[in-house]
């Protein structure tokens, strides 16, 4: 069992037990974690529990469409939103790889026509940190340009580049961290760019399809679970948004597929041994924030362990991937209740050692 830290702050009651609607594989003491979230936060969604990518404990909670009563299913997708970082991550690892981009290289060297000061300064591996100082263009237009229709209108990722993601930098090139849309629509313009190809395409050859994510996708599937700002009253919140922002925090997955991911990537051979180390090299110390992703030193049975620490929040989706390395255990939480991230992280890291 774990060693008990306080690396995260525990939210309050929200009063809301929820249904619980199956549960495929079973664990005592996981059950009793998994009852005494229940007991004080809204959760419903899916809990799953992985030894070296096989399933040892799942258990899902409520439904996806409550109005439409439909339970929640161990398969159903989510929307899984900054996990798609550390997805999008390991596609650019997979170019650096074949010898497509080097992460050292400014983003200049792949697209030309970025503005030339800014273009010859900010790296790769930089934008990938968050640490890039490129500002969040669209934060700032939107605001100045309200418009209820925005997400219908066409724009291609290069015309987003160039109207939200070129302007005069915040700070100095790794300077400082700033969590930023904008160092992700570039990295979706360098991908297009180096493999000419749309964004969805190229990562569907070099990460979906090889890795076998078949219910991985930029694109809301017909079974994907209802996101809700709030349970009463009972209200939904959209999650509107471009295709360009996939990389940031646009895809939808299951339980299983981000399981399946989780091994290949962490404990198997999917990068090679350098480019797992530079995924996995924490490049900010403040956020723990490595490339597209968290990893992080947490206590279990008693002493220090490494995890990588994935999570996503996007309209009322909340969801963490947590794996450790020394045991190969994962565990995914998806849910769609729009309760905080802490909580979820606080939930996640409780069912560590439970099986």
């Amino acid at each position: 069992m774990f060693g008990r830290r306080e690396f995260l702050v525990g939210s309050a009651a929200l009063g809301f037990a929820g249904k619980v609607s199956a549960a495929a594989l079973s664990g005592g003491e996981a059950d009793k974690a998994v009852d005494a979230f229940l007991k004080t936060q809204p959760f419903q969604g899916v809990v799953l529990i992985g030894k070296a990518g096989k399933p040892v404990y799942s258990r899902t909670v409520g439904f996806a469409d409550i109005e439409g009563r439909t339970p929640t299913k161990l398969g159903t997708p989510y929307v899984i939103a900054s996990i798609s970082k550390w997805l999008t991550s390991t596609a650019l690892l997979k170019l650096a790889e074949l010898g497509k981009i080097d992460l050292e290289a400014p983003i200049s060297t792949y697209l030309p026509d970025y503005r030339a000061d800014t273009g010859a300064k900010v790296k790769l591996r930089q934008l990938m940190t968050n640490v890039s100082g490129v500002p969040n263009g669209f934060s700032s237009w939107t605001k100045a340009n309200p418009d209820p229709d925005l997400f219908k209108k066409p724009m291609t990722t290069a015309q987003a580049v160039k109207l939200w993601c070129s302007g005069d930098l915040a700070f100095e090139p790794g300077t400082k961290f700033d969590y930023a849309l904008t160092n992700w629509v570039i990295l979706t313009a360098i991908i297009e760019a180096v493999t000419g190809e749309a964004y969805a395409d190229a990562m569907s050859k070099l990460v979906i399809a090889p890795l076998g994510l078949a219910r991985t996708t930029p694109v809301d599937p017909p079974d994907l679970a209802v996101s809700y700002r709030t349970l009463d009253p009972l209200v939904r919140q959209s999650n509107d948004r471009f295709s360009f922002f996939a990389a940031s925090g646009g895809y939808s997955s299951t339980a299983g597929d981000l399981l399946k991911a989780a091994h290949a990537i962490f404990d198997g051979g999917f990068l090679p041994p350098d480019r797992k180390k530079a995924l996995l090299t924490v490049g900010w110390p403040d956020q723990d924030y490595a490339l597209g992703g968290r990893v992080k030193t947490l206590f279990a049975d008693g002493m220090p362990r490494v995890f990588a620490w994935e999570t996503g929040r996007a309209a009322g989706y909340r969801s963490v991937l947590g794996h450790r390395f020394d045991d190969q255990t994962t565990v995914v939480l998806l849910n769609n209740t729009s309760i905080t991230q802490k909580a979820m992280d606080e939930f996640a890291y409780s069912l560590f050692g439970t099986v």
